[in-house]
């Protein structure tokens, strides 16, 4: 297994409030790169918004056996984080996922 750091851009169609936006990092604390290498070197942000375009990106921490599965895995994490925060997939809808970074023991 191999630890990712995966991308993930969304758009809002929806205010995110400052309760939603607590409940979502709540959500996503497990999963944050701040604990990889690679994460720490580059002082990711677990969660980036740009309130004026409506955008915003999660940076995930995932093991996998591979890029695909990290992928994957990294939106199952998303949505479901998105969903505790009161949002569906209409209402924030995710981009592409994108490996950013491997840290390999």
């Amino acid at each position: 297994m191999t630890t990712y750091v995966v991308t993930i851009p969304g758009t809002l169609h929806e205010e995110l409030t400052d309760d939603a936006k607590a409940v979502l990092l709540r959500a996503l604390r497990p999963a944050d790169p701040q604990g990889t290498d690679f994460g720490a070197a580059e002082d990711l942000d677990l969660l980036s918004v740009d309130t004026e375009e409506s955008r915003f990106t999660l940076r995930l921490e995932v093991t996998a056996d591979d890029s695909n599965g990290a992928e994957e895995e990294a939106r199952r994490i998303a949505t479901g984080a998105l969903e505790k925060a009161g949002f569906t997939l209409a209402s924030a809808p995710l981009g592409q996922p994108f490996i950013t970074g491997i840290d390999r023991e």
